[in-house]
């Protein structure tokens, strides 16, 4: 029997750690990608007309679900939403074991954490072992379409300044590879929607002042040459020149693309539907945009 190789390791968890708790140090966080994320989440809890007294919240930013939930109607069906992970498990998922008991939960959530982990299929067979039969996972990750614009003139001005270039973005999964992961690890009617939303700043660094407060600066795994000022100075006029907008007040502004993909995912039970025969398309197995 051939032995299963490892997951290639991205990013360095005490970097991204690092990462998260200066952003939280800094007092004022940027974290309206994240209210947006768990909106959509409590969104998707207000058309499931079932109670989940056991609630963890695994997002490395605790209590933004907590808060928005109390805006839900669904809220009056939930338990306390607890966060047992310490931060250090939360920030990059799959890390070790989750610490939770396996089947004692009835609702588990994750805002915008999972596009950081190195071993996704592992963090989310942690989280479905975690659940009860017939409980249910709800989860929110950045997408391949996210930062495409930085990816791009990070990329275009290292290869002009250096003659080579170094990957500066992280990579996201697409909704076909995250729907695909959950059936993977062990999900029943697996869902995965996407929402992509276009935000305008000022220009490049801007957007990386956001990022930096959102705690989603890189951490990548092993040493990378940073970017020297003639590199980021080109990139910034690069960003300029191919991703201008014009803003409501006729300013020219950038525009950074941010695309979320949200994860529906149940605990096998017996009392879920079957699918169907060999050839038929299986219920509640699609990848659907959320945004039209």
């Amino acid at each position: 029997m051939t032995p299963t190789s490892a997951p290639p390791r991205l990013f360095d968890p005490a970097r991204r750690r690092a990462r998260v708790q200066r952003a939280e140090r800094a007092g004022t966080p940027v974290d309206f990608l994240h209210r947006r994320a768990a909106e959509g989440l409590a969104d998707s809890l207000d058309a499931i007309p079932r109670d989940f007294p056991v609630v963890v919240d695994l997002s490395p930013r605790a209590g933004i679900f907590a808060g928005v939930l109390a805006d839900h109607d669904a809220a009056a069906r939930l338990g306390p939403v607890t966060t047992p992970v310490p931060l250090a498990d939360r920030v990059v998922p799959g890390e070790g074991p989750p610490g939770i008991e396996d089947g004692s939960v009835d609702l588990i959530v994750s805002v915008l954490g999972l596009h950081w982990a190195n071993d996704l299929p592992g963090a989310l067979s942690q989280i479905r072992r975690a659940l009860k039969p017939d409980g249910l996972f709800l989860g929110a990750m950045f997408g391949a379409g996210t930062l495409t614009e930085l990816r791009d003139v990070l990329t275009r001005a290292e290869l002009e300044v250096t003659g080579g270039a170094a990957p500066r973005v992280s990579p996201f999964a697409d909704a076909f590879d995250a729907a695909g992961l959950m059936q993977r690890a062990g999900f029943a009617l697996p869902v995965v929607d996407g929402d992509t939303v276009a935000v305008r700043y000022t220009g490049m660094m801007a957007l990386v002042k956001d990022l930096r407060g959102m705690g989603e600066g890189g951490a990548p795994e092993g040493p990378r040459p940073a970017l020297s000022r003639q590199t980021v100075a080109r990139a910034a006029t690069l960003y300029d020149e191919r991703h201008s907008v014009t803003g409501d007040d006729t300013r020219p502004r950038v525009q950074a693309t941010f695309e979320t993909l949200f994860l529906t995912g149940w605990a096998p039970s017996p009392d879920q539907p079957k699918p169907l025969k060999p050839g038929s398309v299986a219920p509640g197995f699609r990848v659907a945009p959320r945004n039209g």
